[in-house]
């Protein structure tokens, strides 16, 4: 069976033409699924979470999937840059606009955010930096936390594309990352602002092995990883509009998520 893939973060520009030949590229490129990423930055103000925009406002009939005969599934993506502890309660908050996101991450700025959101957050990516030298090591149980909670650690390949030093900063990064989670719960996104910084997936699997991914994570990194990171996301959603127990979402987390794994083992 043909590889499904899939990049989890192209930036929701404020200009809808721009957003539209990117998710035309990423069609063309071959990706079956693209994420609209809204990104919230506590750190600038009046930051507020408005409702995910819908595919039907961009475009009357979605592009076709290169090879695939189908149009390409747009799912939307909102980014919480958290720098203060006080920067999560917005997810324990019962806002309604959240609920409508289909994949909530994190991009923690300190080492203590990094273990809570490993640890406690209930969202279902944490975002790695790439453009600096990281502030703080990754540590084993925080790591293997997420992991057993099916959360995914994304990396983005596009600065590693337009800049040398960031190139460095990214495999550094990405090489500490992996010696933690020896490949397990990553994937890789773009994170393009313009068409030309897209690249095919084939590519971008041949960029994972740079960051220390073996072969068969590096396909999972763009394709499986990434289906059950969207699982994981209707899970927590439908863990809201259920009695909130303890139970019921991880037992259908792990539903979600275990088949996707063992397969990535059978891969190796």
């Amino acid at each position: 069976m043909a590889a499904v893939f899939a990049d989890l973060n192209v930036p929701g520009a404020p200009e809808r033409k721009s957003l539209q030949s990117l998710l035309e590229a990423a069609a063309h490129l071959g990706y079956s699924t693209v994420a609209i990423n809204h990104v919230i930055d506590f750190k600038e103000k009046k930051q507020e979470i408005v409702k995910p925009i819908s595919p039907s406002e961009l475009f009357p009939s979605l592009p076709i999937v290169q090879g695939k005969s189908k149009p390409i599934k747009i799912v939307t993506r909102l980014t919480l840059v958290v720098s203060d502890p006080s920067h999560c309660n917005v997810l324990r908050s019962t806002s309604t606009n959240i609920r409508l996101y289909d994949i909530i991450a994190v991009f923690p700025k300190t080492e203590k955010l990094f273990h809570v959101a490993c640890t406690n957050l209930d969202v279902d990516l944490i975002c790695i930096n790439v453009t600096e030298k990281l502030p703080f090591y990754f540590r084993r149980p925080p790591v293997n936390m997420a992991i057993d909670r099916g959360v995914y650690f994304e990396l983005l390949y596009t600065p590693a594309i337009k800049d040398s030093t960031m190139r460095r900063y990214t495999i550094s990064n990405a090489l500490s990352l992996m010696q933690i989670c020896k490949g397990k719960n990553i994937i890789i996104s773009s994170a393009a602002e313009r068409p030309l910084e897209l690249r095919g997936p084939y590519d971008v699997a041949n960029l994972g092995l740079l960051f220390g991914l073996s072969e068969s994570d590096a396909k999972a990194a763009i394709s499986t990883n990434c289906r059950a990171v969207l699982l994981h996301g209707e899970t927590r959603k439908t863990a809201f509009g259920v009695v909130y127990t303890k139970k019921t979402p991880r037992a259908s987390e792990e539903e979600g998520v275990l088949p996707v794994r063992k397969k990535a083992k059978t891969e190796v």
